[in-house]
């Protein structure tokens, strides 16, 4: 299974969840069965690292994001990744836009079975906190989805 993780600018929400997620892969030995990414649905900060306070706060938790780099949704992502997990709603709409005819199936939102809202909030707007929050949700969104597929 091929999963991309996708926010808008790819330096926080998404390659958070990717690193917690592939994170969690090795640590129930499935990474082989899985390959995951994180792209931006804007390219504003392609070939960056993630935000330091993301790194900050994955590494505080022993997740390492240090070797990410942003990177922009390609239009060969739909047809190479079997699932494409959208932070939230407004990423979601833009995926489900320039997505082509017959792919539109594999774009989700990543909280959608895991809470009511579904929406990974976007750290910046709650200060270092937001980032810690982001981590949790990731967490929760993560093993929820790593338990489906060990189901």
């Amino acid at each position: 299974m091929k999963i991309l993780f996708v926010c808008m600018g790819n330096i926080c929400r998404s390659p958070t969840v990717e690193g917690v997620f592939r994170d969690l892969l090795q640590q129930h030995e499935a990474l082989q069965h899985v390959e995951v990414d994180s792209a931006g649905t804007h390219a504003y900060h392609v070939g960056e690292a993630p935000d330091p306070r993301s790194i900050a706060a994955a590494r505080r938790r022993g997740v390492d994001l240090g070797s990410l780099r942003a990177r922009a949704v390609a239009d060969s992502d739909f047809e190479y990744f079997d699932l494409i997990l959208a932070m939230d709603q407004d990423n979601l709409d833009i995926l489900r836009r320039v997505s082509p005819a017959g792919q539109q199936h594999k774009v989700r939102l990543f909280l959608e079975n895991v809470t009511l809202d579904a929406q990974l909030p976007d750290p910046y707007y709650g200060g270092d906190i937001g980032f810690e929050l982001v981590l949790d949700l990731a967490e929760q969104g993560c093993s929820a989805m790593i338990a489906d597929l060990l189901a």
